[in-house]
This record gives C-alpha cells, sequence and structure tokens, in this order.
C-alpha cells in the first residue's frame, strides 16, 4: 500500500514533486467576478524584461554616444580648423561633400552676408579674358567691393560663378553682399568705351594739356588747362590739404598733378558712367597724389622750416636735376644750404631749371593751346643762364638774379623727391654740383674753387 504526501493528483500539473509551491493570491474584483491573479511573472517568463546582454549593450552604446558627443564638441574648432585649411587647399571639395561645404560655412559664419563697405556708389570692374573667380578675389578687395575673400569664394564657388564669369566691365558697390555681387557678375556688365594716358614723371601742366590735345577723349584740353591753372573754390574745398600745405591763394595746381596712367570713359552703354569730363581728370590726378604721397609727409615737421607747399616746389627742382634716387637727397641737400645762408655769403639758388620752366612759360602764352604739342619744353639755354631776362611776374623763378625759394613747383615730383626735400643731406655742407655729360653723375663741390675745378675737369 502506497501513502500519498497529501496532496492531490494537482501536485504534477502544478511543477511535479521537485517543483517549488508558490503562494498565489487571488482577489475578488468586488462585483462578484472571477478573482484577479496578482501573482509577479517570472523574470525568465516570455515579455517580462530585456535581457541582460541587451541591456549591457544598450547602455553601452549610450555611454559611447555620449562620450562621442563630448569628444565632438570640445575638439569641434580643431576639427573645423583642420577641415575648413583642407577644403581651401582643395575648392573643388566644397561642392563635392556637402559636409566640407558646412564645415566652411560654419567657419565664415556673418562674413556670408556681410558687405564690403556702405560706399552706394557705382564703379565700374573689369573682368580680364583669363580671369576667374579666384584671380578676381584679390582685386575686388583691393577695391572694397569685399570684405572677406574666402566669404566671395564661398559664395561664387556655390553659385557656380566660375563657368558664368565672362570677360568684361561690371558695375558694383562696396555696399553689396557676397551673393549680390556674385549676382552683379553676371548681371550687370555694361559697356564701355576708354582710352588711356601716361602723364609721365617730370612734365608740366603745358605739357599735360598737349598731351590730351594729342588723343580722342572726352577731356577739352582748354577746359582741364583752364581748371588746373585756376582751381575753383568747389574743387579746392573737396581737398583741404592744399590749403593746410600752405598753398598761396591763387596758384595753380602744378606740383600736384600725379603722373601715372589714367583710363578716360570715351563712352557708355549702360550704368551711371559717362564720358571723363576735364573736373573728372583733376580730381583724379589729385586724389591719386594724395594716395601716393599720404598724408605723413604732408604733415611736415616745425623744424624743417618749411610748408608742404615749399616742400613740393623744392622737390621740383630735385626732380629736374637728378634721375638718380642716391642723389636726391645731396641735392636737395645743395640747395637747402644755399637756402640757409642766402642772408651771408653764399651764392644765389642757382638752378638751371627754373630759369627753362619761365622762359617757357613766357614763349607758350604767345601760342595757341592746339599749337603745344608741337613746342619743344626743356630745351636748354645757349646763352649765360644768369643774364637771361624773364618778365616780372616770372622773375621769382630765375634764380640766378634773385634770392630765395621759387615761387610754385615747377611739375609735380614724386615721393622720392618729396622723401629728398623733406630730408635732405646737409652732413658735407655742399653749396655746388655740376652733373657730368653721359652719365648724369653728380659732383659736389663745398666751394666756388672747387666748383671751378671740377667744371675744368668734367665739362668740355
Amino acid at each position: 500500500m502506497t501513502i500519498r504526501s497529501g496532496r492531490g493528483p494537482r501536485d504534477r500539473s502544478e511543477g511535479g514533486r521537485n517543483a517549488k509551491a508558490m503562494p498565489t493570491w487571488r482577489a475578488s474584483d468586488g462585483r462578484g467576478g472571477p478573482p484577479i491573479d496578482t501573482r509577479r511573472r517570472r523574470s525568465d517568463e516570455p515579455g517580462s524584461r530585456v535581457p541582460a546582454p541587451v541591456r549591457f549593450l544598450l547602455f553601452g552604446g549610450a555611454l559611447a554616444g555620449i562620450v562621442l558627443l563630448a569628444l565632438l564638441t570640445a575638439f569641434r574648432p580643431v576639427l573645423t580648423a583642420g577641415v575648413v585649411s583642407w577644403a581651401w587647399s582643395n575648392p573643388g571639395s566644397i561642392t563635392r561633400f556637402d559636409v566640407i561645404a558646412e564645415f566652411v560655412r560654419e567657419d565664415l559664419g556673418s562674413a556670408l552676408t556681410e558687405p564690403g563697405g556702405t560706399d552706394t556708389t557705382e564703379v565700374a570692374f573689369d573682368v580680364q579674358p583669363a580671369d576667374t573667380i579666384f584671380t578676381i578675389a584679390p582685386r575686388l578687395h583691393a577695391n572694397g567691393l569685399i570684405a572677406n575673400d574666402r566669404a566671395f569664394l564661398y559664395t561664387a564657388l556655390e553659385a557656380g560663378l566660375g563657368d558664368k564669369l565672362t570677360a568684361g566691365t561690371f558695375v558694383l558697390r562696396a555696399n553689396m553682399t557676397p551673393s549680390q555681387l556674385v549676382d552683379a557678375l553676371v548681371r550687370s556688365r555694361i559697356t564701355l568705351t576708354s582710352v588711356k594716358v601716361t602723364f609721365r614723371e617730370g612734365i608740366r601742366l603745358e605739357q599735360m594739356t598737349a598731351l590730351l590735345e594729342t588723343i580722342q577723349s572726352g577731356v577739352d584740353p582748354q577746359a582741364f588747362y583752364d581748371l588746373a591753372k585756376h582751381p575753383t573754390p568747389d574743387l579746392l574745398a573737396d581737398y583741404p590739404w592744399l590749403a593746410a600745405g600752405g598753398m598761396p591763394a591763387g596758384a595753380s595746381l602744378e606740383g600736384f598733378l600725379y603722373p601715372a596712367t589714367y583710363t578716360l570713359i570715351t563712352s557708355s552703354s549702360g550704368g551711371p558712367f559717362h564720358v571723363t569730363s576735364a573736373e573728372d581728370l583733376v580730381r583724379m590726378l589729385l586724389t591719386t597724389f594724395q594716395e601716393s604721397v599720404g598724408t605723413d609727409r604732408m604733415t611736415v615737421p616745425a623744424d624743417r622750416g618749411l610748408t608742404f607747399y615749399q616742400t613740393v616746389t623744392l622737390a621740383s627742382i630735385v626732380q629736374h636735376e637728378t634721375a638718380k634716387p642716391e642723389e636726391k637727397a645731396l641735392i636737395a641737400g645743395v640747395y637747402q644750404n644755399r637756402l640757409d645762408r642766402l642772408h651771408g655769403f653764399a651764392p644765389l639758388l642757382g638752378s638751371e631749371p627754373t630759369v627753362i620752366w619761365a622762359v617757357d612759360t613766357a614763349k607758350l602764352r604767345q601760342i595757341p593751346i592746339g599749337n603745344w604739342q608741337t613746342y619743344f619744353f626743356w630745351d636748354n639755354i645757349k646763352t649765360r643762364v644768369a643774364d637771361v631776362q624773364v618778365p616780372a611776374d616770372l622773375q621769382g623763378y630765375q634764380t640766378f638774379q634773385v634770392t630765395g625759394l621759387i615761387p610754385g613747383p615747377l611739375s609735380t615730383p614724386t615721393t622720392a623727391d618729396i622723401d629728398a626735400a623733406l630730408h635732405p643731406n646737409q652732413a658735407d655742407g655742399y653749396l655746388y654740383f655740376i652733373s657730368i655729360p653721359g652719365s648724369g653723375e653728380a659732383v659736389f663741390a663745398h666751394t666756388l674753387a672747387e666748383q671751378n675745378a671740377n667744371i675744368k675737369k668734367y665739362l668740355p
């Protein structure tokens, strides 16, 4: 006879004799319905929880993401700098890879929408046949039309300007954003007809006027000469440094019309541009002088003893006495030494170019402007220079007869001549010099006896 444990047949269905008994709690829903099973599920029952290995992987992935994000945030500037540097070494990558473009765009930031300046004046910008967006960017910057080369280049690359850029003249403004500028380099092309004129160093106002007679331009030679000879108050007001530099009332602009090559517009098919007038050209010459000479040279130290106008006047004499840069300060020193001692026993200023200028001026008064182009300027005086007579109003230029500095410049000196006049070399105390024929090299002397010996030795 087998004695059972006292449990019924359900023991086997509940897990058998080796199964652990699990208490069961049941409760009524309060409405007389069947009891509700409130047992907790076993952890290994299907749908209970995410398996431990998976949880580990998910946690590790989340942690790695956080670490990666932190690293990217901390090292983002370094990464950006490296990518941007590489991108500009390989500009094609900017349009080929979006991620590269994003780094470059982020690096440029607000520069992509900033204009080159605030000036609303429309200017002509020339694109040459061989130009690319990379060759015009520095010129745009130099002209104040863009503030950031890379901002322009990025915008041009994104817009495909390289394939659309054509040679021609375009109307641009400094207050354009890079995108507006790129668009204008496609849509704002105009047709200008122009001619270039070069005023070389050492030529006087009448020579400039004669040169204008030989070219087909929009500049009236007579109007140009009249304005330069007798500048209007409105013109002078726009260049206050002339009066500030000691320019006498009623003086001409001789000495301040800077030698350079200028482009004169003869016709225009669009834009705000008009044929270059006489006043336009005079203003171009004065502006170039102002930009080339600079305000530092215009501010002459008080101990120099000369105004800026007088400095330019002395510089114009130096310009006509030598073309050798190494001699300019010494020759300026000779004349300054003479000026310093004119009230003593020193000789007169004695500069032959000043007398030639006076002689030419007197003769040109008798010749119509239209015939000046055939006049032979700066011809040597064939008689004894000290005996040459000039009109009374030009007597100040006869430096073998009157003392002191001449009334005004002979022509427009270069910056090298002005520097020599600002800083004359007076260390050796030279009072005389001659130029050796052929070489043009100057030989200096302290006394008249030394000068006469040099003349006998070097001059035929």
